[in-house]
């Protein structure tokens, strides 16, 4: 069944919380000096059941203008708003800045209800009426029903109802599967129960045993039980109002403005980009780095308004802007907010979010300015995308992008798979989790591989490639090593690099030596091929060529690393030619006999102890002989 919250709007004493006693039976107004001064000054709640069956919220906020926090604080997540004008007055200062407010909060359906009309004659009513019309135009309640009523006599109470009742066929049904979202309002304490908080569910759904967090902040906690309208429910939805008892936690920590959302699901912020509207009304202007108030969700916060385009924003006029914020909140893309005046406290304007957790933005730069336009017109595909390009050095993860986002991260999944599908991003999987980088930055890593690997070839072009974990180091090295690993082997898999070992090269790379170095490279093959199984030491074997011993050790190293010589011991190596024949006298004699002893080896070869010892130690090492006791097996 559809969920509705239903709320209220209107001046001080216009009978907001009298309409809605009439509407439903029940006093909204609940603290002791609401009563005795008769007028409102925290939200009140309630419920009443439509002609259609659907259970309805609503909200009665107070409308004097000290408590306009307090009615900033109920108007989230509400479906249709009751404007309330009274008869005997028309429209008042707070009706026309409650009017304002819900404009900027974009709020879509309504309707208009004439409260007191038994005190006020046809003609000044039907003056009232055609007031309240002109004052409509432009706003979301422009052509809405304008019905006027009598509280205490019931006159127009039925048609209010049926009204109602024919626009909540209008209100767009909640996304179910949207992150769940839960902007504090109220949190105390039941004696035998702990703390409850209240709140409008704005997105996705709870149910008990869920495990949340208290944003913004690190406190955890099970939703112990829920209610709906004051009755005991496995789950709540997107549009109910709800009543969470919270298991572990203390009422002093958790305050109206907290967010209660799966654990990990949001990201604090100190910042907030934003597509900012000033009033046409306003009689002021809004300054760069005005100090102001922001009224986000439940929350009121101090902070600066950097405007990213020019100096001021006249009435009437939009721009993009960054809130910087004097503490954490957490927010959502597409959420809207208010902001007033530091002192005098008065409303200047509003706006949406475009980004919840953006990097500190630069003034008047052209490329960020078509950034902010893709993000206020861009469907979810196209912000996730945006996110992974600005991210992507920091190859941000599925669970980073849906907190980032506050998209469930099942969607990120399928939004990231529709961005392989087009190929606008590179995937890796890690663990229990996958990684993301935009194309574009995966093609500037490659262009720093190619120039990195040309450079390392060109200073070393006997070496077959640079190291692995040297190159990760330089390109790779403020990521996780395995995904590091990841990225190489993706490369690999291009066609741009292979690996040899633990070394990595350009695909069509070949080592190659000059005539100077091809001639002491035939000199030493000549030397080990000549020393068979009784190989001079490096230094011996570098010592017998008249050349600089850099060239020499150079050629040397290129053959170890080529194998045309194979080292066993940190001074010792064979000629390829000589290790394989060694190894195949080996395998045969073993073959024959069953095992081999080191003395047999040694004889087998012509050698002497020395360096029979150093080739069989070689041979265990590659696992491919065994020894057990004084004998050698094969494995």
């Amino acid at each position: 069944m559809k969920n509705v919250i239903i709320g209220t709007a209107g001046h001080i004493d216009h009978g907001k919380t009298t309409l809605i006693k009439a509407l439903t039976g029940r006093e909204t107004d609940r603290l002791k000096e609401e009563k005795e001064r008769g007028i409102s000054i925290e939200l009140g709640f309630t419920y009443f059941d439509l002609p259609s069956g659907r259970r309805a919220g609503i909200i009665d906020v107070p409308g004097h203008e000290k408590f306009i926090k307090n009615m900033l604080a109920g108007v989230i997540g509400m479906d249709i708003v009751i404007l309330v004008v009274a008869a005997d007055e028309g429209v008042m200062p707070q009706t026309k800045e409650h009017l304002d407010i819900l404009n900027l909060l974009d709020i879509k359906k309504g309707l208009v209800a004439v409260t007191k009309a038994d005190l006020v004659d046809e003609d000044w009513l039907s003056l009232v009426i055609d007031d309240i019309t002109s004052q409509l135009k432009g706003t979301f309640l422009e052509g809405s029903p304008i019905i006027p009523v009598s509280s205490t006599k019931g006159i127009g109470i039925h048609k209010l109802i049926e009204t109602i009742d024919k626009l909540t066929d209008e209100v767009a049904d909640k996304d179910y599967t949207e992150t769940p979202r839960l902007p504090v309002d109220r949190a105390f304490t039941i004696s035998g129960f702990g703390t409850v908080v209240t709140g409008t569910l704005i997105s996705g759904k709870f149910k008990e045993g869920d495990e949340v967090q208290i944003f913004p902040g690190n406190k955890t906690s099970r939703i112990r039980s829920i209610q709906v309208h004051g009755k005991n429910t496995s789950e709540a939805y997107a549009g109910q109002r709800v009543a969470i008892n919270l298991a572990g936690i203390k009422k002093d920590e958790v305050n109206r403005g907290n967010v209660i959302a799966p654990i990990g699901s949001m990201k604090s912020t100190m910042m907030l980009d934003v597509k900012l509207h000033c009033l046409k009304d306003s009689n002021r202007v809004i300054k760069n780095r005005a100090r102001m108030r922001l009224y986000l969700g439940t929350s009121e916060i101090l902070m600066r308004v950097v405007l990213l385009d020019r100096e001021e924003l006249y009435p009437g006029e939009s721009c993009y802007a960054q809130l910087r914020l004097e503490e954490e909140t957490v927010a959502k893309r597409g959420d809207k907010f208010i902001i007033r005046f530091y002192s005098p406290m008065e409303t200047i304007g509003g706006g949406e979010i475009l980004d919840s957790n953006p990097p500190k933005r630069k003034r008047f730069d052209e490329a960020i300015i078509k950034e902010f336009e893709l993000k206020e017109k861009g469907e979810p595909v196209d912000i996730v995308e945006n996110f992974i390009s600005e991210n992507s050095r920091e190859f941000p993860s599925i669970t980073d992008i849906a907190k980032n986002t506050v998209i469930p991260q099942n969607k990120i999944e399928l939004l990231t798979n529709e961005l392989l599908e087009k190929n606008k991003i590179v995937k890796f999987s890690l663990l229990n989790d996958k990684y993301v980088i935009h194309r574009n930055y995966f093609s500037e890593l490659t262009r720093d591989v190619i120039k990195e690997l040309n450079t390392y070839h060109k200073n070393n072009p006997l070496k077959s490639g640079m190291l692995k974990e040297e190159l990760r180091s330089k390109l790779l090295g403020h990521i996780k090593p395995k995904l590091g690993d990841l990225v190489i082997n993706k490369l690999r898999e291009d066609g741009i690099i292979k690996i040899i070992f633990d070394k990595v090269a350009l695909k069509d790379f070949i080592p190659e030596f000059n005539d100077l170095q091809s001639e002491i490279k035939n000199r030493l093959e000549d030397i080990y091929i000549k020393g068979m199984y009784a190989p001079p030491k490096k230094d011996e074997a570098i010592s017998q060529l008249k050349y600089k011993k850099e060239e020499v050790i150079q050629v040397y190293d290129a053959m170890i690393e080529q194998g045309i010589l194979v080292r066993v011991t940190d001074e010792l190596a064979f000629h390829k030619k000589v290790y394989d024949e060694g190894l195949e006298k080996l395998k045969k004699f073993i073959k024959d006999n069953g095992s081999i002893t080191l003395s047999q080896f040694r004889d087998l070869l012509g050698t002497s102890r020395k360096f029979a010892v150093a080739l069989l130690e070689d041979f265990d090492r590659k696992k491919i002989t065994k020894r057990i006791e004084d004998k050698r097996i094969l494995l």
